[in-house]
């Protein structure tokens, strides 16, 4: 996967089919038109998408926790199922929610073209040392998109910078802050347009974390990861 031609590379094979998704989006018709989930390389059952391990090549998704743990006693008896499984989901719509150099979300104002995909950053002093050395971050990047791409509140857009971290580590992404809030208080409202797009949660057992994430780092002085927000009718 990797050789000469490393950012072509990147954005064909780690980041296939990326797509933002446009403002404005319809629950129901973003729900019609996504293939079925592809199934988990474990136990053959449809994939839960807010199930997953981080690997070097991106991603792997799984119908439970206990397949996350089978899978990681030995990665290698899947590849192929693990193969299949990305290709399956290589059409599906998803959008990069953070820097392949830091972590932090991304600012959809910043990004370079690789190989005819955009690579998107949380500041241009990233995207200069992304350039420097695409490979370096090439694990980073395979793992720093969602398939979780519009509002379960709003049905926009997410933005990326707008997010709930859950106490286990996952995210769920908004299109604005406050549609945290709104989901939080009647989530079984809201689920369901999670569940359109493949995520699916026990919501019983859903805890937020403790500390919320914070924008900015050393080297990015007065550098602003706000956003924007929308009004809620």
């Amino acid at each position: 996967m990797r050789n000469s031609y490393v950012t072509l590379a990147l954005a064909a094979v780690l980041l296939p089919g990326i797509a933002l998704a446009g403002p404005g989006h319809d629950h129901g018709k973003s729900a019609k038109k996504l293939k079925p989930l592809p199934n988990c390389p474990i136990m053959d059952e449809p994939i839960n998408l807010a199930v997953s391990t981080a690997t070097d090549d991106g991603p792997v998704f799984f119908c439970c926790e206990g397949c996350v743990k089978k899978f990681g006693k030995n990665p290698a008896k899947y590849a192929s199922k693990v193969s299949e499984q990305r290709a399956a989901l290589a059409d599906r719509p998803k959008v990069q929610t953070t820097c392949p150099v830091t972590g932090e979300p991304v600012d959809q104002k910043v990004s370079i073209d690789a190989g005819g995909k955009k690579v998107f950053f949380c500041c241009q002093g990233c995207s200069s040392k992304y350039k420097s050395d695409p490979r370096k971050y090439s694990s980073a990047l395979a793992n720093s998109y969602t398939f979780q791409a519009t509002c379960p509140v709003m049905g926009h857009a997410i933005d990326p910078a707008s997010f709930t971290k859950l106490a286990d580590g996952r995210k769920i992404y908004y299109c604005c802050p406050g549609c945290d809030s709104k989901l939080f208080e009647k989530p079984a409202k809201y689920a369901k347009h999670l569940a359109s797009q493949g995520y699916q949660y026990n919501w019983a057992k859903i805890k937020k974390a403790d500390d919320k994430e914070k924008g900015g780092h050393e080297h990015h002085n007065g550098h602003d990861h706000g956003h924007g927000g929308h009004d809620h009718d």
